[in-house]
């Protein structure tokens, strides 16, 4: 079988999606090739059609269980035999999938890196055909990239204690260029084909939400939302506990997953998440990695990630269907505060120097100050995220809370001469807050220890909000007016830019209306047009119907239902409504074993419409 047929009989994809064709016909040469996809992308079947057509064995170097386990399971539904190896196999289990391998039964093997050079792996990869090895989350190689794993550097020594070197294959879906160069010398790609199809994920809707009230927020989310599955991600264990206790009190079927939990807990929550028995996770960044989830309709960030790069992989994980999605991101101020201590309080890491742990502390502040800027900017959130992965669009998506909310341009002149200021006149040893505080004139005691209640400036910006200054001191911050130390106290310095603030031109900033236009308060309105598949509304009891079958089916067999049939399959079977096997086998994600699989189930209800 060529390429296509194998796309269609294994996969039910009609046609490749960009960037999937120019990456398998390399490998099917011989070339190795070195993709960036945004999650959802297809990244999986670049390697996976080859892997099918390459005489020999493709082993899959993987960072999670997770990941794993959907991976092999996904495969082995379509009718491709597939195993994992890793530490969730008992010693029985671990010696009679080798026994397995080692007789030809798997074309494709997943493998933890910390596994690649156990003794019993090695002998069997020695004595096999190995046509093809492929690392998943390639990021994972960088010591500069947010997930790096020492245990993936032993993958080049792997390689070079096989009988001949096979094709290699990496993949990632965030990476910048410093990670890219890295990617590229740690794994020794020679001469790569080289694919970047983009980081924009056009499905997804992206919102930043400053209310001081977030349970609120999340509850009137899930209130209009009653039906969808998705992820709510804390920075914090304790955090996890209190937003999940208050979900389900509220009737909301919750589960949690962070790093306290049992292993054995932790599992049964994941299982209950990934079989819809509790559509909604509350986790802590411990989650997500690996889970393929198709029908994952929001991610909602109750608090701020340290970095731009973790907040879009994290995201990234709603709408893997290509259906329409909302990343939602609930911002407040000390959220920066808490990142901060986190990054200071990061244990030595024995793979660095204390040179190289020093460089990638003074690395993490400065992410997370970008990350800052994308909570507080008031341009184009999709072009601010793409911007920092090096793509240039039109700053207007027309799909993220700032292209849809109305601004203003105010002037700030005098707001901003009053900050700098006050910043001089305190000899600049104070950070964000304390100048806040001294502009508004506040009464604590902490300014008159300091003795800032006798600056000159006290009081000075005293009929301005709040919630103005801080808006401008970051705008100020962004612009280049001001800076802001990365030292475990931040201390707010002037640049040499700050004098222009003094002269004649005009300080003008975009600013919200006062009075915004009435849409939804997260997430995009529901009137707007869907990118995915559209149903009517007549189409939707069917679609109900189908979903029920897919959970029957799922729970007889042990496995997610969107293993059995994505959301996006059964909306195209609901919207072309299949009379036979072969009208079936044109649904989009409909392959071969699929359709002898469980065709005749979900034509007979189809038919009874």
């Amino acid at each position: 079988m060529d390429k296509h047929q194998i796309l269609k009989k294994y996969f039910g994809y009609d046609s490749f999606r960009e960037g999937q064709e120019g990456i398998i016909d390399a490998l099917i040469a011989g070339r190795d090739a070195f993709g960036i996809m945004p999650t959802g992308a297809g990244k999986s079947l670049c390697y996976q059609i080859p892997a099918l057509i390459m005489e020999g064995i493709t082993i899959v170097v993987s960072p999670l269980i997770s990941l794993m386990k959907d991976q092999v399971g996904t495969l082995n539904q379509a009718g491709v035999h597939a195993a994992f190896f890793n530490s969730s196999l008992s010693h029985a289990q671990y010696k009679k999938a080798l026994e397995l391998a080692k007789s030809g039964r798997y074309k494709i093997i997943y493998v933890a890196p910390e596994r690649l050079l156990l003794e019993e792996f090695t002998e069997f990869a020695l004595q096999a055909d190995i046509s093809m090895v492929t690392v998943d989350e390639a990021h994972c190689v960088s010591q500069w990239g947010q997930d790096f794993r020492p245990s993936y550097l032993k993958i080049t020594e792997f390689i070079s204690l096989l009988p001949r070197r096979p094709v290699v294959s990496a993949f990632t879906a965030t990476a910048t260029n410093e990670v890219k160069e890295d990617i590229l010398a740690a794994l020794d790609l020679k001469q790569p084909e080289m694919i970047t199809t983009g980081f924009d994920r056009k499905n997804l809707f992206y919102k930043v939400n400053a209310n001081k009230d977030k349970f609120a927020e999340v509850m009137e989310y899930l209130t209009e939302h009653p039906t969808e599955s998705g992820i709510i991600y804390c920075s914090t264990r304790k955090t996890v506990e209190e937003v999940c206790r208050k979900l389900q009190n509220r009737g909301i079927p919750a589960t949690r997953y962070h790093a306290g939990l049992s292993d054995l807990e932790r599992q049964k929550n994941q299982d209950d998440f990934l079989y819809d028995a509790a559509p909604v996770m509350v986790a802590t960044n411990a989650f997500g990695m690996g889970i393929d989830k198709s029908n994952v309709r929001f991610v909602i960030h109750y608090n701020m990630p340290k970095n731009i790069e973790s907040y879009y992989q994290e995201a990234g994980r709603a709408g893997r269907d290509g259906e329409e999605a909302n990343c939602i991101l609930l911002y407040a101020p000390q959220d920066v505060a808490l990142n901060q201590f986190l990054i200071d309080q990061e244990v030595e890491n024995e793979a660095l120097t204390a040179e190289d742990m020093q460089f990638v502390k003074e690395r993490d502040r400065e992410r997370l100050k970008q990350m800052t800027f994308y909570c507080t900017t008031n341009e184009c959130l999709r072009d601010f995220v793409l911007r920092y992965f090096g793509e240039y669009t039109s700053n207007y998506c027309g799909k993220c809370s700032n292209c849809l909310t109305e601004f203003v341009d105010i002037d700030v002149t005098a707001i901003t001469q009053a900050i700098l200021a006050c910043v001089k006149s305190s000899g600049q040893r104070f950070g964000m807050t304390v100048i806040t505080d001294t502009l508004r004139g506040s009464q604590s005691m902490k300014l008159k220890q300091n003795r800032m209640s006798e600056n000159p400036c006290f009081g000075k910006l005293s009929d301005t909000p709040v919630f103005r200054i801080r808006q401008v001191m970051q705008f100020l911050q962004l612009e280049g007016y001001i800076l802001v130390t990365d030292d475990q106290y931040p201390v707010v310095k002037l640049t040499e830019k700050s004098k222009e603030a003094f002269e004649n031109t005009p300080i003008r900033m975009k600013a919200a209306k006062e009075k915004e236009h009435k849409k939804s308060s997260l997430g995009q309105d529901k009137k707007q047009k869907k990118d995915g598949i559209t149903l009517l509304e007549t189409d939707y009891p069917l679609f109900e119907k189908l979903r029920k079958l897919r959970m029957e089916i799922a729970k007889a067999e042990h496995v997610p239902p969107y293993i059995v049939f994505s959301d996006k399959s059964l909306k195209d079977m609901s919207a072309k409504k299949p009379k036979n096997k072969k009208e079936f086998l044109e649904v989009n994600g409909v392959g071969e074993n699929k359709c002898e699989k469980y065709g005749e189930k979900f034509l007979t209800v189809i038919l009874e419409e």
